[in-house]
């Protein structure tokens, strides 16, 4: 028997970061995006984000890599706005890239609720400010020719 624990704070943003979540249609995406991982047994802690990128604290199934579940993830959600482009009209794709993040069990608190509170947070601060702070307070070196680069 193995025992794991794999949190993750995910960030995925739109390629460009084109606004292409709206408001209206949140709900829709991270419904699906919460079916997305129960049906890889992973459990879901929050979803939450902006017009161009989501937030996601999941804890991963123990089977899967962080970049299979994410690559899996952004082929799953991208199919399932394309084929709702009622809902979702300026979506093009994802970002190349992502930010994964781990975290313990003592913050999963802290997270839910900076997740949960996304627009209040985006008031003034861009996506590139918001993943360039989560990264520095993380003592994450970035590398500046490729942050936040499409590829």
């Amino acid at each position: 028997m193995a025992y794991t624990r794999g949190l993750y704070h995910i960030v995925i943003r739109t390629k460009d970061s084109v606004p292409a979540i709206a408001e209206a249609h949140e709900r829709d995406l991270y419904h699906y995006i919460y079916a997305f991982c129960n049906n890889r047994k992973c459990w879901v802690y929050r979803i939450g984000g902006m017009p161009d990128h989501f937030h996601l604290l999941v804890d991963i199934h123990p089977t899967l890599s962080i970049s299979d579940f994410i690559r899996e993830l952004k082929v799953s959600t991208h199919h399932f706005m394309k084929e709702h482009k009622d809902m979702f009209p300026y979506y093009r794709s994802w970002n190349s890239g992502y930010c994964a993040l781990s975290y313990s069990d003592s913050d999963i608190e802290t997270v839910k609720e900076y997740i949960k509170n996304q627009k209040v947070h985006h008031k003034g601060l861009s996506v590139t400010d918001e993943l360039r702070k989560m990264l520095t307070e993380r003592g994450i070196v970035i590398n500046e020719e490729y942050f936040l680069k499409n590829v």
